[in-house]
């Protein structure tokens, strides 16, 4: 699990950014994936650092 330090609207989703190393890494969600997840997708917006993201899985994580 990696923690998400940025989020950005895209135009059918959102890609989260996380650090591996010293290299910003990323990977996009679509909003069906998103609600499959049952993840907010404005929260994951405004608070990115909230989340992790399982990037074998394909999946984000909730801290709370």
């Amino acid at each position: 699990m990696n923690d998400i330090v940025g989020s950005k609207k895209m135009e059918n989703g959102i890609v989260v950014f996380w650090m591996e190393k010293d290299e910003k890494k990323y990977d996009s969600f679509n909003y069906s994936e998103l609600i499959d997840m049952k993840i907010n997708a404005l929260d994951l917006l405004e608070k990115p650092k909230s989340y992790k993201v399982d990037v074998s899985g394909h999946k984000l994580i909730s801290k709370k």
